[in-house]
C-alpha cells in the first residue's frame, strides 16, 4: 500500500524511531523538525504520548484502529490507514481548510507506534465490526 503521507513525514517517523530506540530520547532537532511539519499539533500530540493517552485495538482479522483520549476527556476512534478522526479540529482543519496534515490525535498514534509506547487491547471482529461502523465503542 503507497503511504498516505509526504515522505518527509514519513522519514521524520522513521527518524523519530530510530533514535528513540537507541537513546530512549527524541533529540531537540527532531522535535524542531515535528514542529515544522505538523504545526501547532505536534507539541498537543506529543502532550497526549506522554499521558499514554493512545491504544491500539486490534482484532482476529487484523484490522487495527486507535483510541485517543483527547485533552477535554472525550475518546476518539482514529483510523491511520486512511487518515481519519472524528475530532472538530480534523474536519476544520485538514479537511475544510486544508491547513494541516493529521490532527493532534492522529499524529499521536503515530508518534506512539514510532515510539514503541502504544497501549495495546484485542478486540472480537464484532467490536471492530461495530467500531467501524460508528454503532458502540469497543
Amino acid at each position: 500500500m503507497p503511504s498516505l503521507l509526504p515522505a518527509v513525514a514519513e522519514q521524520l517517523f522513521r527518524d523519530i524511531q530510530k533514535t528513540y530506540q537507541e537513546t530512549s530520547q527524541i533529540p531537540d532537532d527532531l522535535l524542531i523538525a515535528l514542529k515544522f511539519v505538523f504545526g501547532p499539533c505536534a507539541l498537543q500530540a506529543l502532550d497526549l504520548v506522554d499521558q499514554r493517552s493512545v491504544t491500539c485495538l486490534s482484532s482476529p482479522s487484523g484490522r487495527k484502529a486507535f483510541q485517543v483520549m483527547g485533552g477535554s476527556g472525550r475518546l476518539y476512534s482514529c483510523f491511520v490507514s486512511c487518515h481519519y478522526c472524528p475530532c472538530p479540529a480534523f474536519a476544520y482543519t485538514v479537511l475544510r481548510r486544508n491547513e494541516g496534515l493529521l490532527c493532534k490525535h492522529i499524529l499521536a498514534a503515530y508518534l506512539c507506534q514510532a515510539l514503541g509506547v502504544t497501549e495495546e487491547e484485542s478486540v472480537s471482529d464484532q467490536q471492530m465490526s461495530m467500531l467501524l461502523s460508528g454503532t458502540a465503542a469497543p
